[in-house]
Formats: structure tokens, sequence, C-alpha cells
């Protein structure tokens, strides 16, 4: 089973969670991903993700996450003990949300919501200071990320398996490319299977 955890402003109609969803259908593993729409409290989105995935074994769960998904699925998968891979993952949140408190849109709707000032202290609350084990993690980075500094995210996953990408986005324009490996890592080894 895949959680797919969407960004900041985001949803699941997001460019990435779209090229998710449909491998996922081509390998006629659609029933296998969650993909929810997150509210705006980090502490509302945990425990949404946490009900979502209580029934399944950390052996047999991997989140993807992105953006602000990707500081969310570290902080489950510390929890929970499962697999977490990460698509240009926030770091450092509190310092990059704080100037977006307030009154804003989604991306994919323009539905109206509402980011608290309370809610960058739950975000405090989900912090993860170093990953205990290296290895339950997969961090796709792109250096031109506009949006996130790349060497906080290969610092803070170091010993993880780590793809670097030169240039690109935030958006990871072209994840296209690397959803193979993303989804290879997250269904435990099966790279094979996924091409």
């Amino acid at each position: 089973m895949i959680l797919y955890l969407h960004g900041f402003r985001s949803s699941p109609r997001s460019y990435k969670a779209r090229v998710v969803g449909e491998k996922m259908a081509a390998l006629g593993r659609a029933s296998e991903l969650i993909c929810p729409q997150l509210p705006a409290s980090p502490k509302e989105a945990m425990d949404l993700a946490l009900t979502l995935v209580e029934r399944y074994d950390a052996a047999e769960l991997a989140i993807i996450g992105s953006s602000l998904g990707g500081y969310y699925a570290t902080w489950l998968a510390e929890r929970i003990g499962c697999r977490a891979a990460l698509l240009n993952p926030a770091v450092y949140p509190l310092k990059d949300l704080d100037k977006h408190v307030g009154v804003t849109t989604e991306y994919h709707s323009d539905k109206v919501f509402e980011f608290k000032r309370a809610y960058i202290d739950e975000l405090g609350a989900l912090a993860v200071p170093a990953i205990t084990r290296p290895e339950r993690y997969f961090l796709l980075a792109a250096t031109g990320d506009e949006v996130l500094d790349y060497r906080d995210m290969t610092a803070h996953y170091a010993g993880a398996r780590q793809h670097v990408i030169e240039g690109s986005d935030h958006a990871i324009a072209e994840f296209g490319q690397y959803v193979d490996d993303v989804l290879g890592f997250c269904l435990d080894g099966a790279a094979d299977r996924v091409r």
C-alpha cells in the first residue's frame, strides 16, 4: 500500500500525484494507492494519515511525500517504521511557511482556506531532527528547486538513497522520468516489475 501526501496548497490533482496514480493503474494496482486531500492543519493532516494507514503493517506500507508532504512523510515513517520516498521535501517548513499565514487558495481548485498561525506550532511538533534508519528513505531532489534548497534535503537525509536532479524545479516537471524508481523503492525492490 502506498500513501501519497501532497504539498502545501496542493491536492491529489497535482501533476506528481496524477503520474503516480496513472502508473499504479497501469500496473493493475490502483487500489493500493491512497491519495487524500490533506487539511490545512498539520495535526489534522497527520491524524487523517494515521487513520488511513492504521490497518497496514509497516512492512506493507510506503509513503510518497512531495514538498510539505515530504516533511509529513518523514514524521510518519519515523513513527510507523515504513519506507518513504521524498520529492523535494520541506526540511525546515517553520521558516518557509510563516510568510503564508492567512487566507489563500489551493493551486488546483482555487478553493479558499486559511493557514493559521497555530499551524506553525503544529508543524514544529512534527519535526524530525535526524532520521533513524536512512535505508528506509529515498530522496529525489532537484538542484533547480526555486522554493526549497536541495542541500538542506541531501544533508537531512544523509545515508539515504538519493537521486539529485541537475536543474529541474520544485514541481519536478519531468517527474514521469523518475516515477519508476520511486515506485520501485516503495514497492520494496519491485523496480523490475514496475518497468
